[in-house]
């Protein structure tokens, strides 16, 4: 899925939350930041290696078989950050973690599981498959293409739909 989805099906889980829960300003933001990282921090070694923004618009709009070529370094070094933040395995010991030593990251981690389950079912074989359990393989699973047309309008919809259920709702909530 594209970020900017990953950062909307973020906040709408936020939204749907808050209606049970307080969550802080502090915690929201990190829970967003979470679910838009694993697409961002692979970017990295792109920024580092001297490509320029037409190398990392090339890469970041690519579409199978269109990637650019990048230097050696930078192709591994993102390849492996993707694998590392897409991985189940590895979000399941940051949990662990967190659990024993620092609760309060619980919610922003959920905005990091979220970009791992979404991602799993909407990448294909054919494009940056989802190595949910890196670092034991780096198979990924042949999900639906999140770059195609037909997702794209799908996926937007049901945001917009569900957005529009959580406008209705509050305040149908409000007024009664």
């Amino acid at each position: 899925m594209d970020t900017f989805a990953h950062a909307l099906w973020a906040g709408i889980g936020l939204t749907a939350a808050r209606r049970r829960m307080p969550i802080p300003r502090g915690v929201a933001l990190a829970t967003l930041g979470m679910a838009v990282l694993p697409d961002l921090a692979h970017l990295l070694p792109l920024v580092a290696g001297g490509g320029g923004l037409q190398t990392l618009l090339d890469y970041t709009f690519a579409t199978p078989g269109t990637e650019p070529v990048l230097a050696p370094w930078v192709a591994l070094l993102a390849h492996h950050l993707h694998c590392i933040l897409h991985s189940a395995v590895i979000a399941g010991v940051a949990t662990l973690l967190v659990l024993r030593w620092g609760r309060w990251l619980l919610v922003p981690l959920l905005g990091w599981w979220s970009h791992i389950v979404i991602d799993v079912f909407t990448h294909s074989a054919d494009f940056y498959p989802v190595p949910v359990l890196y670092p034991l393989t780096q198979r990924g699973f042949d999900g639906l293409a999140w770059n195609t047309p037909g997702f794209q309008l799908a996926n937007y919809s049901a945001i917009a739909v569900v957005l529009l259920v959580l406008v209705f709702t509050r305040r149908h909530r409000r007024g009664a």
